[in-house]
């Protein structure tokens, strides 16, 4: 019971307040009246589990490692474009060699090859750089010029490199020219290794070991999927307003109700749905009392927060999220930012085995007032509406609609 000392400023809200039900006058004459006015409660029906829905909340996912089986050196295909002598003629006659002694320091080794793909000063050197070229070469194009390879957000493999690193050089000692060849010799016209910075040489072996490392790939699944389902007839019943709510039949409660003030769009969605041969199960969630039915969002103003969506709908293809705002309210920014949070969580829970998410798709929708009364009036079904408006990723998706 409520107290209020009178002003005559109140006398406006008292008469709003009066106008629906939300406040009531008594005296002698009225003390059987309600003080709850028109209130109900609305229990789970017979029969509710065909029109229960159950959420999946993914505690814990499986991790795929990617990995390498050995590679089998002996097995790789050799250089047989051309031979040693051939290859050492391709140097050229640019050859310059650079030998500096300074007080603080010493320079040695800076060789500059014309015709070579990369400028390196040793063996060592070289074999550092074509495994970073290898990593990088299953994941974007080559660079061009005598650029190894840049620093790459997401290479190929930025792990167990040193293990390709000796498979480079086995591969280049025992197994690319066909015979036994010596990088660190000195018979093909000076450091032999210089022959293998020649664009040919440096092609083929990328090319044979990318091949190879991707018929060696092989993926291992750790860990184990770890679901749990909340299901909305947890919450056994609900509390409406007789005047603003409808007897429903494919709903788990008997009643569903909306709100009194600005509630006629998701009163025209629950006359819609109820009517509708192609509707097999839908709920208004409950802000409230299903607190469970909830998804996280950032607000325009970078605060974290939850928001529930309107109605839960399910057909023969999907089960949709449902959001009915007014026409001026969806370009709003924190409705976007729902907007991409649902999108999210519906794509994480398509990527669910089936069975756990009742072996259909979820999307999220979201429909502007007009939208709604526009396809009623033409007579269509809420189904097809749901199943046109509904969101779908801009990476895989064909039509992005959104109804604005």
């Amino acid at each position: 019971m409520l107290s209020i000392v009178e002003h005559p400023a109140f006398q406006g809200f008292y008469d709003e307040l009066l106008a629906e039900g939300l406040a009531g006058t008594t005296g002698d004459e009225s003390d059987d009246s309600s003080a709850v006015g028109d209130v109900i409660t609305t229990e789970l029906r017979e029969g509710f589990e065909a029109f229960d829905f159950s959420l999946p909340f993914i505690l814990r996912e499986t991790d795929e490692l990617r990995d390498h089986r050995p590679l089998l050196v002996d097995e790789l295909p050799p250089f047989g474009a051309m031979g040693l002598e051939a290859l050492a003629r391709l140097l050229g006659q640019g050859d310059t060699f650079i030998s500096q002694d300074l007080q603080s320091a010493t320079l040695f080794g800076d060789y500059r090859v014309d015709g070579a793909v990369m400028n390196v000063g040793g063996y060592n050197d070289y074999l550092s750089r074509l495994t970073r070229r290898i990593g990088q070469a299953l994941h974007e194009p080559l660079p061009k010029g005598n650029k190894v390879a840049t620093h790459l957000a997401k290479p190929y493999l930025q792990v167990n490199t040193a293990e390709l690193t000796g498979w480079l050089d086995d591969y280049i000692w025992t197994r690319l020219f066909g015979a036994t060849f010596s990088p660190l010799g000195h018979e093909h016209g000076g450091e032999n290794w210089r022959v293998l910075l020649l664009q040919p040489v440096v092609d083929h072996i990328t090319k044979v070991f990318a091949m190879a490392l991707l018929d060696a790939e092989e993926t291992l699944t750790t860990g184990a999927l770890e679901v749990r389902h909340r299901a909305l007839s947890e919450v056994p019943r609900l509390v409406v307003r007789e005047a603003h709510s409808v007897p429903v039949s494919k709903c788990i409660y008997n009643r569903l109700g909306w709100p009194a003030r600005n509630g006629g769009l998701e009163r025209a969605f629950i006359h819609w749905a109820q009517a509708d041969a192609q509707v097999l199960a839908f709920c208004k969630i409950s802000e409230n009392r299903h607190t469970f039915a909830r998804l996280r969002y950032v607000k325009d103003d970078g605060l974290p927060a939850f928001y529930s969506p309107d109605f839960l709908v399910r057909t023969n293809d999907a089960i949709y999220l449902a959001e009915t705002k007014a026409q001026q309210q969806v370009t709003h920014p924190n409705v976007q930012r729902k907007l991409k949070a649902a999108m999210g969580w519906c794509e994480r829970i398509n990527g669910l085995p089936a069975e756990h998410r009742q072996g259909l798709p979820w999307h999220y929708v979201l429909l502007a007032e007009d939208v709604v009364h526009e396809w009623q009036q033409k007579g269509a079904h809420l189904a097809e509406l749901l199943h046109f408006a509904r969101l779908r990723p801009l990476g895989t998706a064909t039509l992005q609609q959104q109804l604005i």
